[in-house]
């Protein structure tokens, strides 16, 4: 599922919305919608298929109950909706700890053998404007950018890793993250 148009990302908010309102055929229909997406989300950061399809329902439960909180004039609801499954994951991950990913560098060479949701999702539009514009980024900052997405490893912990002190660090991510932000509205 790739969102491009503006008319689809209003559909989704108003779908959102209607979920917040407990209209369960809006819910089915958002999850029609996106749950492709999400799955591929999850799959990226947890590698782990099983891992992945929990994560996923619980992001959905939470959808459920807090879609009344959702605000569009804060941000479009795909974007909650991945900040949602991205926060899920990263939590099910410092659940794990002890399974520490190997080189976030390589996280999307992660391959998915069957056919499923990830790899539409990892193929759509959004995934290559997302890669074009991180390949835009310094490789310090890239990858900094990305172990903070993929891990969810704190300030304190990228900056020890990279041998930069911790105010650097937060100045790298945030102007990465501007520097995105911009490439991704062009």
């Amino acid at each position: 599922m790739s969102v491009t148009s503006p008319a689809e990302r209003e559909e989704l908010n108003r779908l959102l919305i209607e979920t917040g309102r407990s209209d369960q055929k809006a819910f089915a229909e958002l999850y029609r919608r996106t749950s492709s997406k999400l799955f591929g989300v999850c799959l990226r950061m947890l590698r782990d298929r099983g891992e992945a399809e929990e994560v996923l329902q619980e992001t959905y439960t939470t959808v459920w109950r807090r879609a009344g909180s959702f605000d569009a004039a804060k941000a479009s609801a795909i974007t909650w909706l991945v900040t949602l499954s991205r926060n899920k994951a990263i939590d099910r991950l410092r659940q794990h700890r002890e399974e520490l990913l190997d080189d976030p560098e390589r996280m999307h060479e992660t391959v998915d053998e069957q056919p499923t949701p990830a790899a539409d999702a990892e193929s759509s539009q959004e995934y290559r404007r997302l890669e074009q514009c991180m390949q835009e980024l310094e490789p310090q900052q890239r990858s900094s950018v990305r172990e903070a997405f993929f891990t969810g490893a704190t300030y304190n912990e990228l900056a020890t890793r990279s041998k930069v002190p911790l105010g650097t660090m937060k100045s790298w991510i945030r102007r990465s993250l501007m520097q995105l932000r911009t490439c991704l509205d062009q």
